[in-house]
């Protein structure tokens, strides 16, 4: 029998169970996957939490990597011995094994483990729609990125590098600095200690940048807005200190006919051939080695909790796995 995390009741890491799970053959159209690796991200606390909505009890997780046991009917491109990665798809991917629908795979090349995998679909997904779909950059551009030593902060650092696009990445403390200039960030301010607008009207010779890519939300949003140059764009993409406050029209005006969007990753990859390409792209920078995924926290999966409170408390740095 497998073994899955889930949850009851919406609260903190306690909430969360380590249990026996029936798994069970797939039916049409859906594949048993078992787990080599599990990707923990940001948003798995918003499950959580509540501030994501789920039908109680449920599983958790929404990424991993690992080989396929079982092929439904109906299920074409795949078979029993692949190895295969996924985002996005329906809770659950907290567990040693899972039936899911086969149109949320993306096979894996040789040269790419799935504990590799777990630890960017997601983030490497992601990275790319923010630099390759959200707004054309050229290079000698300079844009400003929130949490740039965290697991899409890394990857994105590396791939605007490879664009010629300069990065002001933000950080909360001199290690993460360290970490964030050593994967491309031209600059890097210290929020800890420094005014986040401020320092980029210094960088920008008081103009600002054209774009800000926000994962922080709440707290960083006002400051966000502040650093842009006018005609600006504001990429709020993710919610780590609480959703973004309710936006005043007329205050984008005033600030320089400002723009907002708050995309989600889903929107990006639910056509089937956008979703190849991004993941093609992406297979190929890490591939060649242009693009370096480095794991720096391992969780067994029964440890979850210890993985959320570790995440919550910023306590890590890059990208993070559980490990079934």
């Amino acid at each position: 029998m497998a073994k899955a995390v889930r949850f009851y009741q919406a609260g903190d890491p306690e909430v969360l169970r380590w249990e026996a799970a029936e798994v069970g053959d797939p039916g049409p159209g859906e594949v048993r996957i078992r787990h080599e690796a599990v990707g923990l991200n940001f948003a798995d606390t918003y499950f959580r939490t509540g501030l994501y909505p789920a039908e109680l009890p449920a599983g958790l997780g929404v990424e991993a990597a690992g080989v396929l046991e079982a092929v439904g009917p109906g299920v074409d491109g795949f078979s029993v011995g692949d190895r295969v990665t996924y985002t996005g798809s329906p809770l659950g991917a907290y567990s040693t094994a899972r039936v899911m629908p086969a149109a949320s795979l993306i096979g894996l090349p040789d040269g790419i483990t799935c504990e590799t995998a777990a630890a960017m679909t997601m983030r490497g997904l992601t990275s790319a729609y923010l630099l390759r779909r959200i707004r054309t950059l050229q290079a000698g551009d300079t844009v400003l990125l929130h949490a740039a030593a965290g697991g899409v902060g890394l990857i994105f650092t590396q791939w605007a590098r490879l664009l010629g696009v300069n990065v002001i990445g933000t950080v909360s403390s001199d290690v993460k600095a360290a970490v964030a200039r050593a994967h491309g960030c031209t600059e890097v301010i210290v929020y800890t200690r420094e005014d986040v607008p401020s320092r980029v009207r210094e960088l920008t010779d008081g103009a600002g940048v054209p774009v800000v890519y926000d994962s922080i939300g709440r707290t960083t949003f006002a400051g966000s807005l502040d650093a842009l140059a006018r005609r600006g764009l504001l990429v709020c993409f993710g919610t780590a200190s609480g959703p973004v406050p309710p936006i005043n029209a007329m205050d984008l005006a005033v600030r320089g006919s400002l723009f907002v969007t708050r995309p989600a990753l889903a929107d990006y990859i639910a056509d089937p051939a956008e979703r190849a390409e991004l993941a093609q792209e992406l297979f190929d920078h890490v591939l060649a080695g242009r693009i370096r995924i480095e794991i720096n926290q391992r969780y067994a999966l029964q440890d979850a909790a210890r993985a959320h409170r570790d995440l919550e408390r910023g306590r890590t740095i890059g990208s993070s796995v559980l490990c079934p």
